[in-house]
Parts: structure tokens; sequence; C-alpha cells
């Protein structure tokens, strides 16, 4: 097998060309081919809820001498009790960002300790390979031993950047719809409604805006019913966001029901704080774009505004200097 294909340069070149090409029509596309999937979501939310349904029963057993377990008998899970990759990479945090991201359960945790035991090894020996025995780019050994270890420890932190941005993505979603929602929610509380009963409606008219948010309200009504503190509702709700505005909102929530304050004032407040948040986080975002807007005007767009101003002017030299050449 001729190994100058994966190192010509050209052929380099060509393939990032193209990976990024299918990136772009992938990016551009895929709002178009998305297809609303609420009920499925709206669907593991009620499993959620026989979940904790079921909680309740087996606490009750437990009470009575029996036991509580939860059982995962996976693949990750066997290789994650094997080598103790719970104890070894232990993060006491790693249940709360899986939440924040949509993973709930004791399955995603099992698979994240194995892919962040997984994920430097190969591709550290990827990058090893490619440098040792593929293209060594005329680096030293001791350069492309480097560059291995570099990727040994991008391996290692490349599952909490993937989980941190998913968890940026399902934040912005939930925030985006937030305020449009509380206005929903004071609407039925105002009208009569219990608070269960008015989030689970908002649930199910904010789907259309935000998914994330039909579901993370669904799961908060859930939590209301089954869980022996409302207050640990609205705090798994702010733990799940982790956004300011939901949090202040959450807060206001619990100390209506403790000290029996109304809670449509408190949501018309809170309501009219999110939007101005959401304006505000909208004017940053604008004042930011004439410096984001530099470098891609600077790159792309002068030469090609050079090009047509000035190359009418150059192909008209060029052809007055050929005509007055020698004959």
């Amino acid at each position: 097998m001729d190994l100058g294909a994966f190192t010509d340069p050209d052929n380099l070149l060509a393939v990032f060309v193209a990976v990024v090409t299918f990136a772009t029509l992938m990016t551009i596309a895929r709002p178009l081919m998305n297809r609303s999937n609420l009920e499925a979501r709206l669907k593991s939310v009620s499993s959620r809820r026989e979940e904790l349904r079921r909680k309740s029963r087996e606490a009750l057993v437990a009470a009575k001498g029996g036991s509580l377990r939860q059982t995962d008998e996976g693949l990750y899970k066997k290789v994650v009790e094997r080598l103790q990759l719970s104890r070894l990479l232990e993060d006491p945090q790693v249940v709360e960002k899986l939440a924040q991201a949509g993973f709930r359960g004791p399955r995603p945790v099992s698979t994240f300790y194995f892919f962040r035991f997984v994920s430097p090894f190969v591709i550290a020996a990827g990058v090893g390979f490619y440098l040792f025995v593929v293209n060594d780019f005329g680096l030293t050994p001791m350069t492309r031993f480097a560059a291995s270890v570099a990727g040994l420890t991008l391996g290692y932190y490349a599952p909490n950047i993937y989980i941190s941005n998913i968890a940026q993505k399902r934040r912005e979603s939930i925030v985006g719809a937030f305020p449009d929602a509380l206005d929903l929610l004071l609407i039925c509380v105002e009208s009569g409604m219990s608070i269960e009963a008015a989030i689970q409606k908002v649930s199910q008219e904010i789907g259309g805006s935000s998914i994330e948010l039909a579901e993370e309200m669904t799961l908060l009504t859930a939590e209301l019913s089954y869980l022996p503190e409302r207050r640990q509702a609205y705090e798994g709700l702010a733990k799940r966001t982790n956004h300011p505005g939901i949090k202040s909102v959450t807060t206001a929530m619990i100390q209506a029901e403790r000290y029996g304050t109304p809670l449509g004032t408190a949501l018309r407040v809170m309501a009219k704080e999110n939007r101005d948040l959401r304006l505000a986080t909208a004017e940053k975002k604008a004042a930011q774009l004439p410096a984001k807007l530099t470098v891609p005007m600077i790159v792309f767009f002068l030469p090609v505004l050079f090009l047509v101003i000035l190359g009418p002017a150059i192909l008209r030299v060029m052809d007055m200097m050929a005509a007055n050449g020698p004959a």
C-alpha cells in the first residue's frame, strides 16, 4: 500500500476542505431535516415519573427492612466496576454535569467513566501511529512523543468538553424560551390553576419553542408529585439548568410556598427580570459582533473587494502595456 497518498500535503488539504464543506452543509441542512421529537422526549420524562413512583414504593419497602438498589448491567458498567474507574477517576460533580446535559440515571455515569478512561489511550495511539508510521512531518522523535502525550491529555479532557458543550446548548435553548414560559405560567396561576397543573400545561405549550424546557418542566411536575419535599424539586430544576435567572425563579417559588406570599406577584416580577436578562444578553452579543467580524472581513471580504475594484483597472493597464510594446 502506497503511503504517499496519506503524506501528500495536497491530499491532506483536499481532505480538510472536504470535511469542512461537509460540516458546513450538514450545519445548514440539519434544521431542515430535524423533526420535532417532543413526544419522544416527553415519553422519556414520563418514564422518569414512573421511576420516581417506583422509588417511593421501594423506599417504603426499605423502611420495613428491604433494600433500594438501582442496577446497570451494561458492558460499560462491568468495565467500570472491574477496574474501579469510579474511584480512580472520581468526579463528585459528574451526576450534576450529566443532568445539565440531559443525561439521567446510572447508565450515563458508567458510560462517562468508561470513555474518560479509554479516550486518552485511543487518541494518543492514533496521534503516535500517524506521526511515527504514516508521516513524521520532519519532526524529531522527542517532538512526536510530545505530540502523543498532548493527545493523551486531550483525550482525558475530551469527555468533559463534550458534556460541557451539550450542556451549554441545552442551557441556551432553555433560557431562550424561559421568559415566555413564565408568562404562560403566570396566566395559568392567576386563572386559578394549581402550580402542578400550571407547570404541566405550560410544558405542553412550550414544546414548540424549546423541547428541553418542556422536558424539564414535565420532570419538575413529576418531582413535585413524588419527592418528599417540594423544595427538592425546585432545587433540582435549578441545578439541572445552572442559570442565575432560573435559580432566582426557583428561590422565589420556594419562598412563596414557605411564607405564603402570592405566587402570581413573584412570577410577574421574575418574568420581567428574565425578559430584561434576555434582552441584555442579546445586546451584549450585538455589541460583540463588530469585533468578531473584523478578522473575517479582513481575510474574506477585503481581498474580494479589492479584486473587484482593481481587477478591471489592472487588466486595462496590462492591455495598454501589451499594445504599446515592441511591434
